[in-house]
C-alpha cells in the first residue's frame, strides 16, 4: 500500500518545532533531516539554517514524537538540541 502525498497536509498531521545548535552548512541540514526522518511517524523535516546560532527544525508527523527519540536522533547526527527555556 502506498501513501498518497495528500497525507502530508492532512489535518491530523502534528507539527513540532525544535532548536538545534551547531549546524553550519547544507551537510549539517542533511544529517539532521536524515536522522529525524528515521523516527517512526515522521512525514517531513524542514530546517531553517541559522549559522552561528540555533537553527529551527520543524518536524511534521502523524503521531506525537517521543522527546527522547528526537534528542537521540539529533545527537546521532552530531548536534545538540537547545532547551527553549534557556
Amino acid at each position: 500500500m502506498s501513501i498518497s502525498p495528500e497525507l502530508a497536509s492532512a489535518p491530523d498531521t502534528i507539527e513540532s518545532e525544535f532548536l538545534v545548535s551547531g549546524m553550519t552548512c547544507g551537510h549539517c541540514v542533511s544529517s539532521v533531516t536524515e536522522e529525524l526522518s528515521a523516527i517512526a511517524s515522521v512525514e517531513n523535516v524542514v530546517v531553517a539554517l541559522n549559522v552561528g546560532g540555533a537553527s529551527k527544525v520543524t518536524v511534521a508527523s502523524t503521531a506525537a514524537l517521543d522527546p527522547e527519540a528526537v534528542q537521540a536522533a539529533i545527537s546521532e547526527a552530531g548536534y545538540a538540541l537547545v532547551d527553549a527555556a534557556s
